[in-house]
C-alpha cells in the first residue's frame, strides 16, 4: 500500500502559486510531448515527478484560498481563483496521462510520430557538464535563438524547475529542456555536453 504524502502547509501568495502551476504545466505538457513522440522513459518520468508537485500544488493553492476567505462575498470571489487551479490541475493530469502510455510501453503510431517529426520545432534535453562553454553563461546573454535557432525554456536544478529562465546562470549538472530545429538542438546538446568550443 502506498503511503500518503504528508504535506506542510505554509502561507503563499496565492498568485505566486497560480504563476508556478501555469508554469509547470506548460513544462509537463512539452516534456509528455517529447517523451511520447522519442519513446523516452526519463522525460516520461519527469513528467511524473512534475505532476506530483503540481499535487501539492493544489492542496497549498486551496488552503490558502479557504484561509483568505472572511465572508459569502470573499467565498464567491475566490471561487473563480479555485476554478483556474482546478483547470491548470487538469491539463497537467493530460500531460501525466501522456507521459504513462511511455511508462506503460504503449507506442505513439508510426504515422503520428511522422506528422510530429516534421514539424519546425522540436523538443531536446541534455546535462550541462562542468567546463562546457554555456556553463557559467545566463539564457538570456546567450542569445541561442537568434544564433543557433534553438532555445532553452526550461532548467532543472536538482528537483526544482525554472521555468522561461532568462537570467539565470546555467551550472554544472542542471538538465536542460530546450526547444528549436533538429540542426540548433543538435549544437546546443553537444554545447551542454561539452563537445564543441563555440555556440555557431
Amino acid at each position: 500500500m502506498d503511503r500518503v504524502k504528508k504535506i506542510r502547509f505554509k502561507a503563499v501568495p496565492v498568485r505566486e502559486t497560480l504563476v508556478e502551476m501555469k508554469n509547470i504545466s506548460e513544462v509537463m505538457i512539452d516534456l509528455a510531448y517529447s517523451a511520447a513522440i522519442m519513446d523516452n522513459k526519463p522525460l516520461a518520468e519527469e513528467v511524473a515527478g512534475l505532476e506530483k508537485r503540481m499535487d501539492d500544488l493544489v492542496y497549498q493553492l486551496n488552503m490558502n484560498l479557504m484561509l483568505s476567505a472572511r465572508d459569502r462575498r470573499d467565498a464567491e470571489a475566490l471561487a473563480g481563483v479555485q476554478r483556474v487551479g482546478a483547470l491548470t490541475n487538469a491539463i497537467s493530469d493530460a500531460a501525466g496521462d501522456i507521459a504513462s502510455l511511455v511508462l506503460k510501453g504503449i507506442k505513439v503510431h508510426p504515422v503520428a510520430r511522422e506528422v510530429f517529426e516534421r514539424t519546425e520545432e522540436n523538443l531536446e534535453h541534455a546535462s550541462v557538464v562542468e567546463g562546457s562553454i554555456i556553463e557559467g553563461k545566463s539564457v538570456g546573454e546567450l542569445h541561442l535563438a537568434r544564433r543557433i535557432g534553438a532555445d532553452i525554456i526550461a532548467i532543472r536544478r536538482g528537483e526544482h524547475w525554472l521555468v522561461n529562465p532568462g537570467k539565470e546562470m546555467l551550472m554544472p549538472g542542471d538538465m536542460v529542456l530546450a526547444r528549436g530545429t533538429q540542426e540548433g538542438l543538435a549544437i546546443l546538446i553537444k554545447a551542454a555536453k561539452g563537445e564543441v568550443n563555440e555556440l555557431e
